[in-house]
């Protein structure tokens, strides 16, 4: 029994529910008793009679908040969420929950967790029975035999996709006897590698790296869908004998929909919707079938029984309709257990009611009541002196007193402060087999609420902060400049840039033998059909071009093989970066030398506030926040980028910052582009400062002239302390007396002349910037090094992925998500991105649902209409609003949980992945429709982008998808509109190396030494068997190409061999040239090619007396060219192979160089 179950034993009233369990009268009824304390009880009865629990709830939030005060009280506890079934055709949706929903469903099956939590809608729907997820589960072993045709097999049955390269769950991947697959059951991808038959490896990978973490020693692959479609043939048996059972007046249209799948699984493909066939694939099962021996407690029957009438009702709407419009029929009507089928479970289970009050009777008789006399004890919100009040009365020799107090840190820190004020207290860092009467008990964590049974002398105190359990996280491993990868993603037709030849086309990767030698070459095909083969060694001299001829469709102007045009565009650009440079050093040397304010460190009320924030902060933004306040306490202004994704805690970040301006005298400014979200900032404000000694306010349109006057004078006298606005307070007669800090929020809606002057007016503050996704401009200026930049990539476990569908444009699946979302309460964003027709669009939406309350918004309309349609929305007076993409810049409104977007396919990635952070803010499941027009061929752009988006479901992707739009939409301008032709004709990557040149020779740096290119007769190739997929081919022909030191060339060798396998030869040859290069070049050596026998090394200048002193090491050996290029000539050896010969030179001149030095 836990410690915890210990503190309740002997109360009267657990042992009554604890015999009833073990005499076997059930159904049982519990009273009396607050959230937490059910959970207490739950965990202690489930210790006490060692079963496992299933726990019904309401609904999908109290799961999660049920679930983490049950991992609080020790136990082992999963949250099985409800999903959403969709029954049109779809080109793709994402799977999270499905996956979610396996994981559990697993883990039940190998009693691998102690409770598991199900909202009523999650325990009524249908899923995979339990033999079926079983018998679709393969246990691999190390050491046993098997064939990689039967580990495909299994992966293809389980639902799994087939990639390059694993990047999410239910993926898997194939590189000769190695496979990677990420199974839902798992926190981390696995890697198996297969000796002949038998399984010689197994380990767990990094997702970022693709490198090996640990070694297991078996994994199980399990289902990654709910629904798999693996015996086509089966399926389509019953499909056709269903559509010729159908009778009724629909025949016709619903046998057309039913013999269009028939077709569509005769070719090989997949059916649109798979969720519309379960009744036929599965026979029913729910998670009640998984629950065998399991205990069935029932939370807030009355709740549980209005949530499965209220999601009934909804699902019986969304089948009515598809049973109009011939996508369903009897036969395929049933997907969920209806509410007396529910019952029956609690009778079979023999259910335990836990509510909180009597209620007139329970779902079923019960055969014993139990009322618990509990109490709750109020939150404790972080101040010490209100704790020891509290602790006082309740502190004896016969008592057990709890305290979680948040985080590790503040319990430890709690613990000795209450042991220099005289407390007993004891901090443990886990669970402790029992509880000491008479002292504090401090843990880390929290729970939902504090509680006491007083009779039995149980109190338990809670740190406010919203605990959230901890998953495992991988380090992101973030490097500015490492995040552009171009040549990944290299496709035969990409433009492409060689920084020698210029702009030419990609023709893959070919292979070409001389002398019986084998190597890769890169094929770039140039004007008048010159085409060039570049050997792969030097690859680093070739990039993909990107650039903003993708937006436009323009085709590029091609460059020829020895012309003088590519030299003149190179020197024409790097002059133009040579000035742009040093506007750059210029700015940033500015910068640092302009006189700053170095703010103090950490005062006491700074901590108290950063306490008071009710959430756990994660990883990403406490780095965030660390970066900030080390910079302000620089004695020279700060310029940082703020990166984080919408809705993960950019605002609190912020706040912490003004709180340290504040805390030091000075005047903050946050500065915003709308009316509507100075209003939402300034909220915030009050409600989090409140209770402190700030003087806050707005400066907006919300505000009369007078008013306004008045705030602008309290400005300039330094009365006011944080003041939010718009553009006005940038305006001539707002005069700050001591600004100290300034922040732009939602950078990327502020022009570059704005941001310029902004930086003028006050040069030398503080700037914090603050994007979801910053354009382009800014990126690169981060990523350059010239700005400093901090990066929140992990989502606030709170928040759920938003349920992403690519469909064709029907307005009648449309209206049918709408109306679903419109039943439930909820709100709609239906965003359509042309003004002249958006009314036109809102009253074909109000034919289809003529009760709706449908507003439109778009950029024509003034601020302030625009407003008070924002203030509607948040009030919840409008049901759908059509809008244009100004909603990206909108304000939270929790309720909104659909977004549509028509013409998805003609939006950016960065726009498309803000405009759907619009929606999810909630801890409500939100969905977003991309719609593209019916028939229409999407662009590669376009469907790239789509593509992406659909990737990118998960929260936390709003800097990836930058760096997507980056490649795809090209970098712009950094300084302003006149660079944009110099990258435009050059490229990105190409632009970029010529920048960081300029400003390295601008600081005074040394120039990076010239890169030696090697073309000798060696096996030097990536064999096909190897690494199959071209994109991961490039990708590590770059790598081999950046090879410089012994160190770099070992790193290479672990990787390949980790994710590909043991090194072939002439892959062996690839790095080992790589190598060569390096110590070529460091000796002067620009070029080394061969001609039959004789290796010739290319220098600038040829030193005489190391020519004499090499020939008398390679006794007749050395030659010299003189005239044109000249050259150092090596003959080789009999049966010397052409490296071995290169290293042979290289020791020679090393010992010669060691040699002279020692004279």
């Amino acid at each position: 029994m836990s410690a915890f179950a210990e503190t309740i034993k002997n109360s009267a009233e657990f042992q009554g529910v604890l015999n009833s369990f073990k005499k076997g009268f059930l159904p049982q009824g519990i009273l009396g008793l607050t959230p937490v304390q059910k959970a207490h009880i739950i965990s202690a009865l489930v210790g006490g009679l060692e079963k496992k629990a299933l726990v019904v709830v309401p609904d999908d939030a109290t799961a999660v908040r049920l679930c983490e005060d049950l991992t609080a009280f020790g136990v082992s506890a999963l949250q099985y969420p409800s999903r959403s079934f969709s029954f049109y055709t779809t080109d793709s949706q994402s799977y999270e929950y499905e996956q979610k929903r396996i994981k559990v469903l697993r883990r039940m099956l190998d009693n691998r967790c102690d409770i598991v939590v199900a909202s009523a809608e999650a325990s009524v729907s249908y899923t995979v029975p339990p033999e079926i997820l079983r018998q679709k589960s393969v246990l691999l072993k190390k050491n046993e035999e098997t064939t990689l045709e039967n580990i495909i097999m299994s992966l293809n049955c389980a639902g799994y996709t087939r990639v390059d390269a694993v990047e999410g769950v239910g993926q898997f991947s194939v590189r000769g006897g190695i496979v990677d697959f990420f199974s839902p059951d798992d926190e981390e991808p696995v890697r198996i590698e297969l000796w002949g038959d038998t399984v010689d490896t197994m380990c767990r990978f990094d997702i970022v790296s693709q490198r090996r973490t640990v070694n297991i020693d078996e994994i199980l692959i399990a289902p990654s869908k709910e629904i798999i479609i693996d015996n086509p043939q089966e399926l389509i048996e019953k499909i056709d004998k269903l559509a010729n059972s159908i009778r009724g007046k629909k025949t016709d249209i619903i046998r057309e929909k039913l013999y269009s799948d028939i077709d569509r699984l005769k070719g090989g493909l997949s059916v649109g919707s798979a969720d519309k066939y379960l009744p036929l694939i599965y026979s029913p099962a729910t998670i009640f079938d998984y629950a065998e021996d399991y205990l069935l407690f029932c939370f807030e029957t009355g709740g549980i029984k209005e949530k499965v009438s209220s999601s009934q009702k909804l699902l019986y709407e969304d089948i009515k309709a598809c049973v109009d419009d011939g996508t369903l029929c009897k036969g395929l009507d049933k997907f969920t257990l209806t509410f007396n089928e529910l019952v029956e479970k609690y009778e079979q289970f023999g259910a335990t009611y836990v509510d909180n009050f009597a209620r007139g009777s329970f779902d079923t008789p019960v055969k014993s009541l139990t009322t618990f006399n509990g109490g709750t004890l109020p939150i404790w919100n972080g101040k010490l002196d209100v704790l020891m009040e509290d602790l006082k009365p309740v502190v004896s020799k016969d008592s057990t007193v709890i305290v979680f107090a948040g985080t590790e840190k503040s319990a430890k820190n709690l613990a000795e402060t209450l042991t220099d004020e005289d407390f007993t207290a004891v901090y443990f860092s886990h669970i402790p087999a029992k509880f000491p009467k008479g002292a504090v008990c401090v843990l880390s964590g929290s729970l939902t609420s504090g509680f006491s049974f007083p009779r039995e002398k149980l109190y338990v105190f809670t740190y406010s902060k919203v605990y959230q359990t901890k998953t495992k996280r991988r380090n992101s491993g973030f490097k500015a400049r490492d995040t552009i990868h171009s040549l990944d993603e290299l496709k035969k037709g990409d433009y492409i840039v060689h920084s020698i030849h210029g702009i030419g086309i990609f023709d893959g990767v070919t292979q070409l033998e001389a002398n019986k030698i084998i190597k890769d070459y890169i094929k770039i095909k140039y004007a008048k059909s010159d085409v060039l083969y570049v050997p792969v060694t030097q690859l680093d001299l070739v990039s993909k071009y990107i650039g903003p001829h993708e937006d436009d469709g323009k085709a590029l102007k091609l460059n020829r093989l020895g012309g003088g045009e590519w030299e003149k565009t190179r020197s024409r650009v790097r002059s133009a970066v040579k000035d742009m440079a040093d506007q750059l050093i210029k700015l940033y040397s500015q910068r640092l030398h302009s006189e700053g304010y170095a703010f103090s460190p950490d005062i006491d009320m700074q901590l108290d506030f950063e306490r008071r924030f009710e959430f756990e902060e994660t990883g990403d933004q406490l780095r965030s926040i660390d970066e900030i306040k080390n910079d302000m306490e620089k004695p020279y202004p700060m310029d940082r980028l703020l990166c984080g994704d919408v809705g993960f805690g950019k605002t609190e970040v912020a706040l912490r910052a003004v709180f340290k301006c504040i805390a030091d005298g000075k005047q903050c400014a946050i500065l915003v582009p709308t009316t509507i979200l100075a209003l939402q900032h300034y909220q915030t404000i009050l409600k989090r400062f409140e209770g402190f000694p700030i003087e806050a306010e707005m400066l907006s349109r919300f505000r009369t002239p007078t008013q306004r006057a008045k705030i602008i004078k309290s400005i300039n006298s330094g009365f006011i302390d944080i003041v939010v606005g718009t553009h006005s307070l940038i305006s001539k007669n707002v005069k700050f007396k001591d600004l100290g800090l300034l922040i732009v929020d939602e950078e990327q809606r502020f022009g570059v002349a704005q941001k310029e002057k902004i930086k003028e007016m006050f040069p030398g503050v503080d700037v914090l910037t603050l994007s979801a996704t910053p354009i382009p401009r800014t990126l690169n200026m981060a990523m350059s090094g010239i700005r400093d930049m901090s990066v929140i990539e992990e989502a606030p476990s709170d928040r759920f992925p938003v349920q992403t569908y690519v469909v064709e444009h029907n307005m009648a699946l449309l209206c049918e998500a709408m109306e679903k979302e419109l039943r439930r309460g909820g709100q709609v964003y239906f965003l359509h991105n042309r003004v002249e027709t958006i009314d036109g669009v809102a009253l074909s939406i109000q034919e289809f649902l003529p009760d709706a309350r449908i507003k439109t918004a778009h950029g024509k309309m003034n601020e302030e209409e625009l407003s008070e349609i924002w203030r509607d929305l948040m009030n919840g007076e409008i049901d759908i609003l059509v809008c244009t993409t100004i909603i990206e810049t909108g304000v939270d409104v929790p309720n909104a949980n659909t977004l549509i977007i028509e013409d998805a396919d003609k939006l950016g990635l960065a726009q498309l992945h803000q405009l759907r952070g619009r929606v999810g803010r909630s801890a409500r499941r939100a969905s977003a429709y991309l719609t593209y027009k019916r028939d229409k061929n999407l662009s590669e752009v376009a469907y790239k982008r789509l593509q992406a988006i659909r990737e990118y479901t998960e929260f936390g992707s709003g800097f990836k998808i930058a760096m997507r739009d980056l490649e795809i939409r090209g970098a712009g301008n950094l300084l302003g509109a006149q660079q944009h032709g110099h990258l435009a004709a050059v490229g990105y990557d190409m632009y970029m190396k010529l920048l960081s040149e300029a400003i390295s020779q601008e600081k005074g740096e040394k120039p990076k030494q010239k890169e030696c290119l090697i073309d000798l007769q060696i096996n030097a190739h990536i064999p096909d068997g190897y690494i199959s997929a071209l994109s991961q081919r490039l990708t590590v022909y770059r790598r081999i190409a950046d090879i410089r030191t012994f160190q770099d060339a070992e790193d290479v060798r672990d990787e390949l061999r980790d994710r590909f396998g043991d090194i072939p030869p002439s892959v062996e040859g690839l790095i080992e040239v790589s190598l060569c290069r390096n110590t070529a070049a460091s000796m002067g050596i620009y070029e080394i090619g061969q001609r039959g026998e004789i290796i010739a090394l290319y220098c600038e200048d040829i030193n005489a007396s190391l020519v004499l002193d090499l020939s008398s090491i390679l006794r007749g050996r050395i030659s010299v060219t003189q005239k044109g290029k000249k050259s150092i000539n090596v003959k080789k050896l009999d049966n010397q192979n052409s490296l071995d010969t290169l290293k042979e030179i290289f020791e020679a001149i090393e010992s010669i160089n060691a040699s002279r030095k020692g004279d």
